[in-house]
Order: structure tokens, then C-alpha cells, then sequence
């Protein structure tokens, strides 16, 4: 039987590192597999260029909220596997003369963010206001690009009552510098920060401290891209959502395997062994899951956010999310 021949976008890590090399293989596809930062994957697959992708979960979740309103099916369908999530409290940097030293600060100031719907930003300020009482209606916005001026969003959204400026001529690692915005949220680490520049820092710096209070009081691993195959693709063959999954599945699982090995370290990281036990003390041994209802209320909490700051026309539902051919099997084998 000849294989069917999918191109995958995605970046690489640990957790899909054996799909890349080839170690694991989805059954009866031939995957090829191309290595891009997460935002040129989104972009190029939303322009045609490959079968399957990594994608902003966000985005996702807006356009399947756009969906359910119109009654029009998205051209892409998801899976419930989900490359990148972190917490975001790392992303909040500040400009050190605005005197911001603690979230409540940050109301009324200029933040900046390279989209106002990109998922890193939907986490951070679902925290500042759910956890720190800063309603995104407090601050002026201003998006572009963070370290060349002109980036254009993913998705054109209208917001009534977001205050949003979008800058085309500076970068938000100079504005940030210079104090133009008091502070910024940003995936990417600043240049200004790399280089240890004395105007600008983080929001926290105990990084592991305040995120660790935030995963005991919520409960919230947060997820930052899912993985989605064109419909077309998955209307002629059903199966190969379920065999993409599992595939994916076998290759976070075998890379939370080598993180258990004890000699020789897996990681160039040293106290790697006792950040594991950490990790599982608090968050269980697959403390990265996949699947639908292990990730039920980090999901419905994504879906909660984008309608409650205005990206999002309707709530989204869970279950109007993932691959029938998937859903159909959560029960049973997810």
C-alpha cells in the first residue's frame, strides 16, 4: 500500500525530535517534516505552502469561535497534540523608569505586544486580571514588530473597546528602551534583555516561584500552539488525524522517557535530574500531556479567555475543536 505523502511545518524540540529524524513514523504516511520558527509555519500554512502545521492555539480557537457564528467550516481541522506551552510570566518585561515593580502598575500605562491575539499575550493577561486585577481595558496597546518594525498580524480583528495603536516604524525592543511603552509582552526575549541593557527588566523575577504559585492555584499548564491538517486533506482521509496523533503522542512520550534516564544525563543541564523530580512532585509523570481530557480545563480556560477579551465573537466549545476521527477515540484510547 503506498503511503500518503504529508509535508509537516513546525519547530523542533525534545518532544517531536523522533517524528523529525524519523524515529517514529505516523502508520501509512510518509512525513516530511520542515523545521520553521512557529510564526513563519503559521504564515506559510495558512498560505497553502504545506499539508499540516504547528498553529497558534489561539488563532485556532478565535477562528473555530468565528466558525461556529457563521455556520462556515474552517479549511483545517486540529488534533489534540500540542508542541509548545510555557507559562508567561517570563514574557512581561518592563522599562525600569516607569517604576513598575509589580503587576497592579501596569494600569493605565503603554504595553507593548507584537499581536494583541497571539497566545503568549492571550495567557499574560488572562493572569494580570484574573490573578493581579488588570482588566486589558486599563492599558493602551501598541503592537508591531519586536525587533523589526512593520510585522502584521495573523488575523485582522476589530477591538471597540481595546485602545490599540499599531506602530509601523519602530521596533518595541527600542520603544521599550527608550520609554516609549512602560512595558511589553513578548515570546521572544527582547534584544534590549539579551544584552542586559540597565533601562529594562522583567515584570517577575522569581520566575519559578510566582509560576509554580500560578500552576497550584489554577491548576494551568498553559498550551501556546496545537497542530492542524488541512480539511480537504482530512475529509478524504479521516485516518490520518488519528495516525498523526499517535504519532506525535509516541514521540513527547519517548522524549519524557530520556528525560527519566539518570547516567549519562540526557540534557547538556546541570540539576536537570532534581528539576525533573520537581516537575513530576508537582505536576505527575506526564506532566506534558496530549489528548483532549487531560488538557479539558487548560483548554476551556483558552476558550473562557478569547471571549472574554473580545478576540473571540462566541465562546468556543472543546468539543467543536479536534478532528471527529480523533474526539471519537478520547475515550477509549486518548
Amino acid at each position: 500500500m503506498a503511503q500518503l505523502q504529508l509535508s509537516y511545518a513546525g519547530h523542533r524540540s525534545d518532544r517531536v525530535d523522533d517524528l523529525y529524524f524519523g524515529v517514529v513514523r505516523p502508520e501509512a504516511i510518509d512525513l516530511h517534516f520542515v523545521p520553521l520558527p512557529p510564526f513563519q509555519a503559521f504564515n506559510r500554512f495558512l498560505r497553502g505552502e504545506f499539508d499540516c502545521a504547528e498553529m497558534s492555539f489561539s488563532t485556532f480557537v478565535i477562528k473555530s469561535a468565528q466558525s461556529k457564528l457563521s455556520g462556515e467550516p474552517l479549511p483545517f481541522v486540529a488534533i489534540p497534540a500540542f508542541p509548545s506551552r510555557t507559562f508567561r510570566h517570563g514574557a512581561i518585561y518592563v522599562n525600569r523608569a516607569s517604576g513598575i515593580v509589580r503587576p497592579e502598575l501596569l494600569k493605565g500605562r503603554r504595553v507593548g505586544v507584537p499581536e494583541y491575539q497571539m497566545t503568549a499575550a492571550v495567557w499574560a493577561r488572562a493572569m494580570l486580571n484574573h490573578q493581579h486585577g488588570v482588566d486589558p481595558q486599563s492599558i493602551a496597546w501598541v503592537t508591531g514588530g519586536l525587533e523589526k518594525p512593520g510585522r502584521k498580524p495573523l488575523m485582522e480583528l476589530s477591538y471597540p473597546r481595546i485602545d490599540i495603536h499599531h506602530e509601523e516604524n519602530k521596533t518595541l525592543n527600542d520603544m521599550l528602551v527608550t520609554g516609549e511603552i512602560d512595558a511589553l509582552i513578548a515570546p521572544q526575549m527582547p534584544p534590549a534583555i539579551r544584552a542586559q541593557r540597565p533601562e529594562v527588566g522583567r515584570l517577575f523575577t522569581d520566575l519559578a516561584a510566582v509560576e509554580q504559585a500560578y500552576y497550584r492555584e489554577t491548576g494551568l499548564f498553559p498550551i501556546m500552539h496545537t497542530v492542524v491538517m488541512r480539511r480537504e486533506l482530512y475529509e478524504r482521509h479521516p485516518w490520518a488525524a488519528v495516525s498523526l496523533y499517535q504519532a506525535f503522542e509516541r514521540a513527547k512520550d519517548n522524549c519524557l522517557a530520556r528525560l527519566r534516564v539518570e547516567e549519562p544525563v540526557p540534557l547538556s543541564l546541570p540539576w536537570s535530574g532534581s528539576l525533573r523530580e520537581r516537575v513530576v512532585k508537582m505536576m505527575g509523570e506526564d506532566f506534558w500531556p496530549y489528548g483532549i481530557e487531560k488538557n479539558r480545563k487548560v483548554i476551556e480556560a483558552l476558550c473562557q479567555y478569547t471571549w472574554e477579551q473580545g478576540l473571540a465573537p462566541v465562546k468556543a466549545e472543546v468539543g467543536d475543536l479536534f478532528a471527529p476521527s480523533v474526539v471519537s477515540l478520547a475515550g477509549e484510547r486518548l
